[in-house]
């Protein structure tokens, strides 16, 4: 499956949900560039991609404006795809503290827009997320493309890595349980991708559903 054409910014369009499955937005927030991701995550925690795109201000823009023109993408996202549940970087300190700063605007009224509609907002760390999707909550940016690219089965990486670190977002949120699906808490002893310890499972010849799906793409990835 290939990401709609555009995708750097892609609009929110009407999309079917699959049979059973928990929608999940993701949202990388920023003020020049906010990613959304948004992923059907079924019971046993297969990832569906179903759409992805990039809000993005100017900097020579005022910052009254910036601001609205995120919360109105993520009205648009939010309005259109009803999801069950947001997965939102949690904001936390870095060198530049404007970077800080745009990033916690955007945080702040993509929060609102969905608190407002009673959908549940979640908070990972980035390092959360990359442990999820890669194994190592060290991996760069490319990396977590790369698998989510693997993890989803689509054609091409979603670019800008904005795009991408949503869908990793909504997937991490997905695969550690949040209260959705299944009630599976992928969270325990967690070390590898999917969260949880499929080698004990294996030894034990116990496994579930989600570890088997995990292991079979995991072995689609090293292809």
């Amino acid at each position: 499956m290939a990401p709609a054409h555009g995708t750097s910014h892609q609009r929110p369009e009407p999309a079917p949900r699959v049979p059973g499955a928990a929608r999940i937005l993701g949202v990388d927030p920023g003020l020049t560039r906010c990613g959304f991701g948004l992923v059907d995550m079924t019971s046993n925690r297969k990832a569906h991609f179903v759409n992805v795109g990039v809000a993005g201000t100017a900097a020579s823009e005022s910052l009254d404006a910036r601001i609205l023109k995120i919360l109105r993408a993520a009205e648009a996202w939010l309005d259109t795809y009803q999801p069950d549940a947001l997965a939102i970087e949690r904001v936390f300190a870095q060198e530049q503290v404007n970077t800080v700063i745009g990033t916690a605007h955007a945080s702040g009224v993509v929060i609102a827009a969905a608190a407002a509609r009673g959908v549940p907002v979640h908070f990972h760390t980035p390092s959360e997320v990359k442990a999820a999707v890669t194994g190592s909550g060290r991996a760069d940016k490319a990396s977590v493309g790369r698998m989510v690219t693997r993890i989803l089965g689509l054609d091409t990486m979603p670019k800008p890595a904005d795009a991408a670190d949503a869908l990793a977002l909504a997937i991490c949120h997905g695969w550690r349980g949040g209260g959705i699906g299944s009630g599976i808490n992928m969270a325990a002893t967690t070390q590898t991708h999917q969260g949880s310890n499929p080698a004990a499972a294996r030894r034990t010849s116990q496994l579930t559903p989600a570890q088997r799906a995990w292991m079979e793409a995991e072995a689609r990835a090293r292809r």
